[in-house]
């Protein structure tokens, strides 16, 4: 029988749906919303509660990768048994108090966020599920190792559909188009499906956005407001040494933000340069 897949009472689903929902709060400006969403980060995972560690069990899989399959399996092992001996009742109640505080704190809305790694944190689910069996718990705990053994992150999970992944970027330019700049939206769509192909279209964008921002800002360092401002031309030029750290990171929500603020600094430099 399918295991019913309850997103709400998904512990990592919700905490990176709120961790996407900060992210958002951040690129929009909104400080309070973002406080509301840090604050119940902060209430509910809290060093020592079940969720906490509830939460950790969830990353020691979809966190793990690039490791032999001997080793997945161990992590796998221990990571069922560290969520069978959570207290059932109070991981429940819990967790029921975390979707009162974001219906009420932030919105229903937060749940149906996008989380790229969706599938694996299903797949958790049902595997850490009492009511899995042995057949049904063997096929989950070998997409886990198929996951946790691949050199490439979410080369193991399934695409999503075309037509629902359509519908998400529509929705998600339609909401926030007014908000952020044209090469800000284009960095968002494609960090938001870079998944689907191996992060290769997003690699491709952030190499050239890269070098199109250091190059902007070192042609403005003469610029006059620069040279008005000692702070702000040092500040640029922390931004370009930053910028040039990035080819060899991975592309992730840290790097994602920062290089959205260098966007809006580069606007500003652009703009402030018309003004002059």
């Amino acid at each position: 029988m399918k295991i019913k897949h309850n997103k709400k009472r998904n512990t990592a689903f919700v905490y990176e749906a709120i961790v996407k929902e900060i992210t958002v709060a951040i690129i929009k400006n909104d400080h309070e919303r973002k406080d509301k969403a840090v604050s119940i980060l902060k209430k509910h995972f809290k060093p020592g509660s079940v969720l906490s560690r509830h939460l950790e069990c969830y990353r020691s899989l979809y966190e793990t990768k690039n490791v032999d399959e001997k080793t997945s399996e161990k992590i796998i092992k221990e990571a069922r048994i560290g969520s069978r001996l959570l207290d059932a009742h109070g991981l429940f109640v819990s967790q029921s108090n975390l979707i009162d505080d974001v219906n009420k704190e932030l919105s229903p809305q937060v749940f149906n966020n996008f989380v790229p790694n969706y599938k694996t944190l299903a797949t958790i689910y049902q595997m850490f599920s009492d009511d899995s069996g042995p057949k049904k718990s063997v096929v989950l705990e070998n997409q886990l190792i198929a996951a946790m053994t691949n050199n490439e992150v979410g080369s193991a999970l399934e695409p999503l559909d075309n037509i629902a992944m359509t519908s998400f970027i529509s929705k998600f330019n339609e909401k926030y188009s007014d908000q952020l700049l044209e090469n800000q939206r284009t960095l968002l769509n494609l960090y938001i499906t870079s998944f689907s192909d191996n992060s290769l279209s997003l690699k491709s964008f952030l190499n050239e956005e890269i070098l199109n921002l250091k190059n902007l800002i070192k042609e403005n360092y003469g610029a006059e407001f620069f040279q008005n401002d000692n702070e702000m031309k040092e500040k640029a030029r922390k931004v370009v040494e930053l910028l040039e750290t990035f080819s060899s990171r991975n592309i992730d929500e840290d790097v994602l933000i920062k290089i959205l603020k260098t966007q809006e600094l580069a606007q500003e430099i652009v703009d402030n340069g018309s003004n002059n």
